[in-house]
């Protein structure tokens, strides 16, 4: 039994970037499991409308 995995989980979320407005998106969180609990995100990613694949950090969630 592995005490720490990597687990890579994807969900629909809106987005918003001032080029296109808001945008309901796919994002990948990549995430550290110390005994199936999540307890750090080491990188999260999403797929644009033209399917280039982009970081997070250039966008900002819906408020």
């Amino acid at each position: 039994m592995k005490l720490i995995t990597v687990k890579r989980e994807t969900k629909d979320e809106k987005r918003f970037t001032p080029k296109m407005g808001e945008l309901i998106t796919k994002v990948t969180y990549i995430k550290m499991q110390f005994l199936s609990v999540p307890f750090k995100t080491l990188h999260k990613y999403r797929e644009t409308y033209y399917g280039e694949i982009k970081d997070c950090a250039d966008c900002r969630l819906q408020a």
